[in-house]
């Protein structure tokens, strides 16, 4: 059952941060198809029922490790899905120095929400946030009018 606590603050890693990147849904019909790039924004919601001793659901200035882990996944990066036929040609341009590959399980706006929330709600629990704090959810826009949001879980 998903769970709202009392309490609930958001952090918003805009567009003009730089997260640049390429991708194509080699699956659709549409231009999707193609290579095509956003400069992505990412948005969390962390939930919480009882704030920490600064008052806080979450230290905002303790995330610049997690930035630089969205940043090493999305800036300037072609990202691809494992199961892409052009794979082989997309590695052959990553190794000529083409572009910088990144390789996931899958493509699009609601798989990187998806991936965004994974990697967010571990970096809590490294963090020390235990059972106090959690992810409620990671929201990636492509751009004004195309957003997807993954919803997480707890219980």
């Amino acid at each position: 059952m998903r769970k709202t606590g009392k309490y609930c603050s958001t952090k918003t890693f805009g567009a003009n941060l730089g997260l640049s990147c390429a991708f194509r849904q080699w699956k659709a019909e549409s231009h999707c198809r193609f290579v095509h790039g956003y400069a992505l924004e990412i948005k969390l919601i962390f939930s919480a029922d009882e704030l920490d001793v600064r008052n806080w659901v979450v230290d905002f200035g303790g995330l610049k490790s997690l930035k630089t882990m969205f940043e090493n996944t999305f800036d300037h990066k072609l990202i691809v899905a494992e199961d892409d036929p052009l794979l082989v040609a997309f590695h052959h341009l990553h190794n000529m120095g083409a572009c910088d590959l990144v390789v996931v399980p899958a493509g699009g706006c609601e798989k990187f929400a998806e991936m965004v929330y994974e990697v967010t709600a571990q970096w809590l629990k490294d963090a020390g946030y235990g059972e106090r704090c959690w992810l409620l959810s990671a929201e990636v826009r492509e751009h004004g009018a195309n957003s997807a949001i993954y919803l997480g879980d707890k219980s």
